[in-house]
């Protein structure tokens, strides 16, 4: 991987992988690559699960299902996608709130490791 990339370039190929192998193995790729920006092994692979579980929620609930089975993620937000998917209003409300109760280092996670509802580490994307 790149030192630095867009979260696109780093997660849209996972959202395409269906064989648990490779998921293994594109899990490790996205941890190495966020220990080598200072981050603790149990930071990172936190940091990436979160993040897979987060970019997922763009995708349809199939993508979202296989995504969280193959990386064993969940969004951080709305949790497993078998536990029930959130309607447009619960979706809403959640950035709402978020909005009201978050300040924007939280909500973007700049500024301090894994913070916010997005943790993937700020130095790794670029604009």
């Amino acid at each position: 991987m790149k030192s630095e990339m867009t979260s696109g370039e780093k997660y849209g190929p996972a959202m395409k992988i269906t064989d648990e192998t490779e998921a293994k193995r594109y899990l490790e790729e996205c941890i190495a690559h966020c220990m080598s920006h200072g981050y603790s092994r149990a930071e990172a692979e936190r940091i990436e699960r979160s993040n897979l579980g987060y970019y997922a929620g763009y995708y349809g609930t199939e993508t979202r299902l296989q995504v969280e089975r193959l990386f064993d993620c969940a969004h951080p937000v709305f949790g497993k996608a078998e536990d029930g998917v959130p309607t447009m209003a619960e979706s809403f409300a959640a950035g709402v709130n978020a909005a009201r109760t978050l300040t924007p280092t939280q909500a973007t996670g700049r500024g301090r490791r894994g913070g916010g509802w997005y943790v993937m580490p700020p130095e790794t994307l670029t604009q």
